[in-house]
């Protein structure tokens, strides 16, 4: 959608220079912690428990399933002895397999058919997130690089699916500043420019292609906060405004809807008229909404699934409550939304891949104790198959329950969350917690499912709380808005108006309070220290922000027209007013405040949170005699993607929290 690189500002890339660039390593290289040091924490954790840290974040053996287009083959990612993972091609007719991509020592990132014929996947280098895009026949054959640019990150905008050899891309190839889309052979490599994005004051954020390659539609950045939308009735015509809103409003283009004979027909995504994301279908010749099609009261409208196969009739409506939430349309889909009701009872179960025919579909079958299996279902025979139970040592029966909660904040705003409860909990002892803020913070939230981490953390005996604090998304605008300008302060209000819920559960040890979180997680996690340091026992930082001013000055320049946005919704760095409040609420200005134990971990790749964040606050904090242990790797970016290192992150975590909260 329009907003979605810009209302997520920690998933943002904040650095164009790509790890082949640096002739050096990142950071301050005498800060982190040895080897021996490391090792000396994990042990901390004593004991024999029937899990262990491998059980849960151990990549599982197979992953990654998909139907070729016409569904003669299934691919999928193996993992070797030495953790790589190579994507292998089967035939579903002879059982012949073959490896098609081998990993190396980078990681592969993602994999799709572009064809029935040729694969894409997606690396980057050492986390950098400068993704370069490769293509290969499913033999393993005419492997190619399609965009060897350096410096240059690609995405795909369009399959064109019936333009086999063809997508659309967009890159910063011309520009590090704006992003440009391309129509490119994936067999040659060959590429064409459709549109300029040479209007760095306005830059276009997005573009809205049709199934058949036309560009229709683009949004405009205007201002650093408003967002134009041009459409235009044909090829022939020029672009003519067609909707203006703020960053604060929603409207922004799901799909055409090619089950109508009007072209310009369009399903909508919009929170002009209502305050949560409601789905609309928009005639963008008559500048009118035609009908409105879905909303909920409470959440955001996510999505929309079309049928292909039977003329785009739209099959349902898609959304995440407390759980994710599936609302059928067509009598197609509601006999398979009551037949996969029937055979997985209370499984959350996910259409993760379809053939184009549509009679052979991929499930993923979970819930907050089943990791995940997927399921083959044949649809002409009625017949499901397990194809793949991702974690079968983990049995449902020894996880803890994911319990949604509800509650509200000390000014009266509803707050909605999950709480993980160990058995020990549930048996009447008081166990410790860790509060777990996520990223963001604008845009994610938490959701319902099986989470590794809180599992592992209940297997030692902690309850995890996860709030979904103001700012985050699928609560509407004005929850979303609640959140602006509140980092380190409201929103942190939040977390602890959660630890107060929890308390009055009676399940919780008052005296043994944890806080984990990565990227904005870590920021939150850092300030909660500083703000209320009698309230938490310890905390853990995982490539977090700590100081505003030069987190702000880390931006690369494609986000200069954009600051207005920026500056409205998280701090305005040239407003003495808000340099006070950053002041207050940078961490690594305020480590003078820190007083219970911390640990930090960083990727030096990454290219969202400067290493520069945690070294900030690991050399305050030493100066002071703290014995902070910091794990650097050299070799990822903005969280951990290589086996070895997450194993090795959460050895360490346990052993940190065994210390401090046993």
């Amino acid at each position: 959608m329009k907003k979605s690189i810009l209302t997520i500002l920690a998933f943002t890339v904040l650095s164009s220079i790509t790890a082949q660039e640096k002739t050096e390593l990142p950071g301050d290289t005498s800060l982190p912690s040895s080897k021996q040091e490391l090792e000396k924490l994990a042990a901390q954790e004593k004991g024999s428990y029937k899990y262990s840290v491998e059980d849960y974040f151990k990549k599982p053996k197979q992953s990654s399933f998909q139907f070729s287009p016409n569904g003669m083959y299934f691919s999928y990612m193996e993992k070797e002895d030495d953790g790589k993972r190579h994507v292998y091609v089967k035939n579903t007719a002879t059982d012949k397999v073959t490896r098609v991509i081998e990993e190396d020592k980078d990681l592969i990132r993602g994999y799709g058919w572009a064809n029935n014929n040729r694969l894409i996947y997606v690396m980057d280098n050492g986390g950098n997130e400068n993704y370069h895009l490769f293509a290969v026949d499913l033999d393993g054959k005419n492997q190619k690089e399609l965009t060897p640019f350096d410096g240059v990150r690609v995405s795909v905008l369009n399959n064109l699916k019936d333009q086999k050899d063809f997508m659309i891309i967009q890159m910063n190839k011309d520009n590090p500043e704006v992003f440009e889309p391309y129509k490119i052979n994936i067999i040659t490599g060959d590429y064409v420019k459709l549109f300029e994005n040479k209007d760095l004051s306005s830059p276009i954020s997005s573009y809205d292609f049709d199934k058949d390659g036309n560009l229709k539609a683009y949004t405009q950045q205007q201002n650093g906060t408003n967002y134009v939308l041009y459409y235009r009735l044909s090829e022939k015509e020029p672009f003519k405004k067609a909707m203006e809103t703020t960053w604060k409003d929603q409207f922004g283009i799901l799909e055409f809807n090619y089950a109508t004979e009007n072209p310009h027909d369009a399903y909508v995504l919009s929170n002009l008229e209502n305050n949560t994301n409601e789905i609309i279908l928009y005639d963008f010749a008559q500048g009118k909404t035609i009908k409105k099609l879905f909303a909920d009261k409470t959440y955001d409208a996510d999505g929309i699934e079309t049928s292909r196969k039977r003329g785009y009739e739209v099959d349902c409506y898609y959304y995440t409550g407390e759980k994710s939430e599936v609302i059928p349309v067509s009598e197609t889909y509601k006999k398979l939304d009551k037949r996969f009701k029937k055979e997985f009872k209370d499984k959350e179960v996910t259409i993760t891949n379809v053939t184009d025919d549509e009679d052979k579909l991929l499930l993923y079958v979970g819930s907050d104790k089943l990791y995940g299996i997927y399921y083959f279902y044949d649809v002409k025979k009625d017949t499901f198959k397990e194809i793949f139970n991702l974690m079968p040592n983990l049995k449902e029966a020894d996880m803890a329950e994911i319990r949604p909660i509800e509650f509200k904040s000390r000014d009266g705003l509803t707050l909605h969350g999950y709480l993980t409860i160990p058995k020990e909990a549930k048996d009447g002892k008081k166990v410790p917690l860790i509060v777990n803020p996520h990223g963001g913070p604008y845009g994610p939230r938490d959701t319902w499912g099986f989470n590794p981490e809180t599992q592992l953390f209940a297997s030692r005996g902690y309850a995890t709380l996860q709030v979904n604090y103001r700012g985050s998304g699928g609560y509407g605008k004005e929850f979303s808005q609640a959140g602006n300008k509140q980092i380190g302060r409201k929103m942190l209000d939040d977390l602890e108006d959660g630890v107060a819920y929890v308390k009055s559960l009676n399940m919780i040890d008052d005296k043994k309070i944890a806080i984990y979180g990565g990227s904005y997680g870590g920021l939150a996690t850092l300030g909660s220290l500083v703000k209320t340091p009698d309230l938490y026992t310890c905390g853990v930082d995982y490539v977090g922000v700590s100081n505003l001013f030069t987190f702000f000055k880390s931006f690369p320049p494609y986000w200069k027209p954009y600051l207005g946005q920026v500056y409205e919704q998280w701090y305005d760095e040239n407003s003495k007013e808000d340099q006070e409040i950053m002041k207050k609420i940078s961490p690594a200005l305020n480590v003078d405040k820190i007083t219970k134990p911390l640990f930090v971990v960083q990727g030096a790749n990454d290219p969202r949170v400067n290493i520069n964040e945690s070294d900030q606050v690991v050399q305050n904090l030493r100066k002071r005699g703290f014995d902070v242990p910091y794990m650097v790797k050299y070799n990822e970016g903005h969280g951990f993607g290589h086996e070895e290192n997450r194993l090795e992150l959460y050895k360490c975590m346990m052993g940190f929290f065994a210390k401090h909260l046993k």
